[in-house]
């Protein structure tokens, strides 16, 4: 059993089902301020009732977040413990203010906001959401600050086998980050108004809740979504941009763009061959590429064996090109699905300013309900994307993977085995349990009444 191999895929496995449950967390917390906010402001019952109603999904995906959570720091003790020594220095503050300030706020007033409602003034009972949805953010900031350190380190100098913090200020505002935490921010916002309108529409589907409740909330979240999605979509243009300049490996590999080209195609679909270094059955747009990577339509793009050969001259023989198929399939499912998301919001809004409810729009609803699946889809593809392109870095361009193992002597392939058995089987029941009891929350609702005959 080969120790590195399994480790890869604990954390890789245990890291994606703990994403599932995050951007849901950082969106919808945000959403519910703002309903609170506007049922403070209107004194509108239906404001009030959206948000108890949706609240409840929130709490039980935030209990998964962080149930599922907290094992992630634990990988780094168990399976990565030269990783760990030579991070430590930098990964600890990030985290350390993470668990002291972010989380510390968000859990505690989110047994405020819960326990409050009859005890707290309109005002103050949504000031504390507010405070939530803030400690729920800035808990993903500094966690995305560790991890940018490793996508781009900066504020440090190498002392012996591990790194050192020099500037604190450089590592916080880490120009990763900088369009990381955005992009992720923004993918919250889309997820949550996909769940909202999903469930939505499978409740108007079994004729469950109040229709008026559910009209505005589909309302609120495609205007949420909408602004979720094209900002998204935005960073994200830039965020690749700033990744074609600072890890080429990545980019070319995300393009399966294997020579150099000036001008460079996009490529809309193609079967990539790691041995051959060619692709199969590719359809492209010509000179977009170019445009994608620095705004014109006619500049050169690095492909994957001419950077091959740049990272060998300054880091020394080896393979530097990460998976290629994995790379190029992950990045094109999370812009298809993007873009997917955006025509259904589109249309969407276009109903909803006619006045046109889901409930007249079964066969819609039906594929809203499925469309659920869509954020979960591309923030998935885009953590593998974001990981997995980085190979084989873990730091880039200072540690390799396989030298940040724990020691096979101390950690074997047997123990890791056990762990990602183990704790996988614990993180899909949880999963499982998790959904189960949003749909049973749904399925709870008051039946509708019948509509009124002509």
């Amino acid at each position: 059993m080969n120790p590195l191999a399994l480790a890869r895929w604990q954390f890789a496995i245990l890291t994606v089902i703990h994403f599932f449950f995050v951007p849901l967390t950082l969106g919808i917390s945000v959403f519910l301020a703002i309903m609170e906010t506007a049922y403070v402001k209107t004194g509108k019952e239906v404001y009030r009732d959206a948000v108890k109603f949706w609240s409840k999904v929130f709490l039980i995906n935030f209990a998964l977040g962080v149930v599922s959570g907290i094992v992630q720091e634990f990988q780094f003790g168990l399976n990565w413990a030269n990783y760990a020594r030579f991070m430590g220095d930098i990964f600890g503050a990030p985290l350390a203010i993470e668990a002291l300030l972010a989380f510390y706020l968000e859990s505690t007033f989110i047994g405020v906001w819960v326990f409050g409602w009859d005890k707290l003034s309109p005002k103050v009972h949504a000031a504390v959401l507010w405070l939530t949805a803030i400690g729920s953010n800035l808990s993903a900031i500094w966690i995305l600050i560790a991890n940018s350190f490793m996508q781009h380190p900066t504020g440090y100098k190498l002392v012996g086998d591990h790194v050192v913090m020099t500037d604190f200020g450089k590592v916080a505002t880490n120009p990763n980050v900088l369009y990381q935490f955005p992009h992720v921010f923004f993918a919250g916002m889309s997820t949550a108004a996909f769940v909202v309108i999903g469930l939505s529409a499978y409740m108007f589907l079994i004729k469950r809740g109040s229709k008026e409740m559910l009209d505005m909330s589909v309302r609120w979240a495609t205007i949420y979504g909408l602004i979720g999605v094209i900002l998204v979509i935005t960073v994200g243009h830039f965020q690749g941009q700033f990744l074609v300049r600072e890890q080429p490996t990545k980019m070319a590999a995300a393009e399966a763009l294997w020579h150099s080209e000036q001008p460079a195609d996009f490529s809309l679909f193609a079967i990539p061959n790691d041995s051959t270094h060619s692709n199969s059955l590719e359809i492209k747009i010509p000179r977009f590429l170019s445009f994608l990577s620095y705004n014109d339509f006619t500049s050169k793009v690095e492909g994957i064996d001419e950077v091959q050969q740049k990272m060998e001259k300054k880091y020394g023989p080896g393979n530097y090109i990460p998976v290629v198929w994995l790379t190029y399939w992950s990045f094109r499912l999370m812009v298809y699905a993007g873009f997917l998301m955006l025509a259904l919001l589109l249309y969407l809004w276009y109903l909803n300013s006619k006045g046109i409810s889901l409930a007249e729009k079964p066969g819609f609803a039906k594929w809203l309900v499925w469309s659920i699946l869509l954020p979960y889809i591309a923030v998935t593809t885009g953590w593998i994307m974001a990981e997995a392109g980085r190979q084989p870095w873990v730091v880039y361009g200072l540690l390799k993977t396989e030298q940040g193992l724990s020691p096979t002597s101390v950690v074997s392939g047997g123990h890791v085995l056990f762990s990602l058995l183990s704790l996988g089987i614990v993180y899909i029941v949880l999963t499982y349990y998790g959904v189960k009891l949003v749909v049973k929350h749904v399925k709870e609702a008051p039946a509708q009444a019948p509509a009124a005959a002509d």
